[in-house]
């Protein structure tokens, strides 16, 4: 029976998958385009490429590429750069943050996750995963659990990722076909849950590719009180692509392809990209690039015109040779003129280069320093690219780091790596903050106005009491809020007052002694004076 129920789940997702391959196709040749010219590593989608064969053939202008490092490299430092913390977690209760028992508990918690995060091999996989987005639009990065490092990243090549989304736009079904050798299958499932096929494939020819297909869907059934694989939120099936033969069936509590686009547009499931919008500029580029070299050669070794009957021997070309013609003739070996006009050609590329440039934000990203400026006004400079690029931080915030976040989180709370939670925190929802610099970029402008704020109501505090308006404690919080600063850094709201109220008893007894002081010197002052009363004055 359950064969029967494999076969039927087998030829249902095979279906699917040629249905998903059919809709992408489309995609293909305009990645494949891309790929050719500037990420050349990647560019076997519809092309078969031998390992380690050259891939930069096709390229005689490298400012695309450049720009594509560039951009992926600062959205890098911008938003998950190792060398800051670049998130931290909230509860949706508000009340919940104020306690200090909950936030030291979340404070502990986000620190074990960046400890998780720099065992694991993040860094090198979600740079990689900015490559795919900013040149494909749509990137595909894999969050598995990992018994070693506790989380492990891979970022699945845009090649391998065919894609369906839900009802609110969002990608909820993912089909991955990819490639094993017999032996990785066989090492990864078991030789007891692989097809006959693929058995007798591990036995002559273990090194053989197999192709296997993963897809990863939302259960519709299944009883969220079982802890099991089969009762999880998705779906997850293997199978042999050749054989139909199922490999396993099992689930997990989350979606661990975390799929993003860059920019999307409403009637599309994939991405559009920057390398998507240079792509004509890049292609004009290199086509000129190319012509450009083919008219220097030209002009350092150029055709010539060689008269066909003077000469009496054939035509030398070599340094130093020596060519004879008959005495009288007038005839001359001279070059052709092709007229070249270089200054025009390198002013039409620089444009192009530019308009490439501008497509990848380089002129956003790249600080001009101007000696004259101040340090405020070059940090402000840097925030207004920071928020020119806001809008499209958007969307990798939504799509690629919170779902990632979140997955990371859970599995961790699951395998009981945090600290035992309080019991105010059972059932409590939390909230992702970010806090790279890019996200404090965007806050800065809230942070000047507040200080504007300041400075005005500073002004004007002698002619009317604007500081009752303010709260104190709470302008602080916002500050350090919006700064980012960890909550380690802060006092509690119970430090705060033991330490006001010390300091208020401080200055009670400061003038109580002060008091005590003055009345022992009016006593000591008045000695004299009683005593002159009493006795009369002196002679």
């Amino acid at each position: 029976m359950q064969q029967q129920e494999f076969r039927k789940l087998a030829s249902e997702l095979k279906s699917n998958l040629s249905r998903l391959m059919e809709k992408r196709s489309t995609w293909e040749s305009h990645w494949q385009e891309i790929a050719d010219l500037m990420l050349p590593r990647k560019a076997e989608i519809t092309k078969n490429r031998s390992r380690g064969d050259k891939r930069s053939a096709l390229i005689y202008d490298a400012t695309a590429i450049h720009s594509l490092e560039l951009l992926a490299a600062s959205l890098h430092g911008m938003l998950t750069s190792s060398a800051n913390r670049w998130f931290s977690l909230r509860f949706k209760e508000t009340a919940l943050n104020e306690s200090d028992e909950a936030r030291e508990w979340l404070e502990a918690s986000v620190d074990l996750m960046y400890l998780a995060f720099s065992r694991s091999n993040f860094q090198q996989e979600i740079f990689e995963n900015y490559h795919d987005l900013i040149a494909f639009g749509t990137s595909c990065l894999m969050v598995e659990e990992d018994e070693d490092d506790i989380i492990r990243f891979s970022a699945r090549h845009i090649k391998e990722i065919y894609i369906e989304e839900n009802k609110k736009g969002l990608i909820d079904n993912v089909y991955r076909k990819f490639k094993l050798t017999a032996n990785q299958v066989v090492e990864k499932f078991g030789i007891e849950n692989v097809s006959k096929e693929v058995t007798e494939t591990f036995k002559t020819h273990p090194y053989d590719d197999i192709e296997i297909c993963h897809i990863v869907r939302p259960r519709s059934i299944y009883d969220s009180s079982k802890k099991d694989k089969q009762n999880m939120l998705f779906q997850s099936i293997y199978f042999e692509h050749s054989t139909d033969h199922i490999i396993s069936v099992g689930g997990f509590n989350e979606n661990p392809y975390v799929v993003s686009r860059y920019l999307k547009s409403s009637t599309e499931i994939y991405g559009r990209s920057p390398a998507m919008n240079a792509l004509p500029d890049v292609k004009v580029l290199n086509k000129m690039v190319e012509h450009s070299l083919k008219a220097a050669a030209k002009q350092i070794d150029p055709p010539l015109l060689v008269p066909d009957d003077s000469m009496l021997a054939p035509i030398r070309m070599t340094p130093g040779s020596l060519n004879y013609y008959r005495s009288g003739s007038r005839d001359r070996i001279e070059p052709l003129n092709i007229g070249q006009n270089t200054a025009l050609t390198l002013n039409a590329e620089n444009a192009r280069r530019e308009a490439i440039a501008k497509m990848f934000h380089v002129d956003q990203l790249q600080v001009q320093e101007n000696r004259t400026m101040t340090a405020t006004e070059v940090l402000q400079r840097n925030e207004e690219k920071m928020r020119i690029l806001g809008p499209v931080m958007g969307r990798i915030q939504s799509e690629l780091l919170e779902p990632m976040i979140n997955r990371v989180f859970l599995i961790m709370l699951r395998n009981r790596l945090f600290a035992e939670a309080p019991a105010i925190l059972a059932n409590q929802e939390i909230d992702i903050e970010y806090v790279s610099p890019m996200a404090l970029a965007q806050k800065g402008q809230e942070l000047q106005n507040i200080m504007r704020g300041l400075e005005i109501f500073g002004s004007i505090s002698q002619m009317a009491p604007v500081q009752d308006y303010l709260d104190e404690n709470g302008l602080v919080k916002q500050i350090v809020q919006t700064l980012g600063l960890p909550a380690r850094m802060i006092k509690s709201d119970k430090e705060v007052q033991a330490l006001r109220a010390e300091r208020q008893e401080a200055q009670q007894q400061q003038m109580q002694m002060q008091q005590q002081m003055a009345e022992s010197e009016m006593a000591k002052n008045a000695a004299p004076l009683a005593k002159e009363v009493l006795n009369g004055p002196t002679q």
